[in-house]
């Protein structure tokens, strides 16, 4: 995968961090400007950071793409530092991403996760979120999803979630009709098994047989009326909701700083998860 060298990126998001990590970029050409700003927080548990990124502009037969991901990893950090060196070259790599980009998302989401369950040794019995966006040429955005890491576009004033929340309740009959439970007790969230909080997830080779890891993919073109799209961990979107997040982001032309108040902010409202922030802003 070759790299412009004039993008001007912090490219730590290729190598594993301990418990922050921030930084901005933009695009050099193309037929929307494109500039982006990220902020990743250690939450206040008493284990490691898990959350990891992709925030990179990288040429590709001639096309400038986008990528950007938040992986918000559970039991250790082995799988979203896997997915993060892996998921977006596995998508690249499949022979429809031109053509049937759906599914080739789904074919390598699919493919990554049978990667990571046959490395378990290695990477352990840990799992990850994803939520990954591509954007080719300024112009078309495809974003898809396991887990509740979210991602939502600010286009005609109006906030748009591309990612759909898995909260093990919506696939409750899915989930049982596998031979699991969801557990709902008082003061916590709903549970797959009294375990996992998503439905949807790579990794976790225990609930493997109850989980499912195809994504939720959603596409969107980029026109005049795109101002921004943000992707963060659910260390922000516990404490804040989509219109608050747009209302805050659009406040500053500098998307680092938008993610740096972003990651703030969720702190002052006393999220405990580790929080991680991608803010992408466009200009026609």
């Amino acid at each position: 995968m070759a790299r412009f060298c004039c993008f001007g990126a912090s490219f730590s998001e290729f190598t594993g961090h301990g418990s922050t990590a921030s930084g901005k970029g933009k695009g050099c050409h193309g037929q929307v400007k494109v500039c982006y700003g990220y902020n990743l927080v250690r939450g206040m548990t008493k284990h490691p950071m898990e959350d990891y990124h992709v925030a990179d502009l990288v040429d590709v037969k001639g096309n400038e793409l986008g990528l950007f991901a938040i992986f918000d990893g559970h039991l250790g950090d082995t799988v979203p530092a896997y997915l993060q060196k892996n998921l977006f070259p596995n998508i690249l790599k499949e022979e429809e991403f031109w053509t049937h980009t759906d599914r080739a998302i789904t074919k390598a989401y699919e493919k990554t996760d049978q990667a990571i369950l046959s490395h378990t040794p290695d990477l352990g019995q840990g799992g990850s979120t994803a939520v990954t966006a591509i954007l080719v040429n300024g112009r078309k955005l495809w974003v898809a999803n396991v887990g509740d890491s979210r991602a939502v576009l600010l286009k005609g004033g109006e906030p748009i979630q591309m990612s759909i929340d898995h909260d093990p309740n919506v696939e409750r009959s899915v989930i049982e009709n596998r031979g699991g439970f969801v557990s709902n007790m008082p003061g916590d969230v709903p549970r797959v098994c009294g375990q996992l909080a998503v439905s949807r997830a790579f990794g976790d080779r225990n609930l493997k047989s109850l989980l499912r890891s195809e994504p939720d993919i959603k596409v969107e073109d980029i026109d005049h009326t795109a101002e921004l799209l943000v992707l963060a961990s659910d260390g922000l979107w516990k404490v804040m909701n989509n219109q608050e997040v747009v209302n805050l982001a659009k406040r500053y032309k500098d998307p680092y700083a938008a993610a740096r108040q972003l990651t703030a902010e969720a702190l002052k409202r006393e999220s405990k998860d580790d929080i991680s922030c991608i803010v992408v802003r466009f200009k026609a």
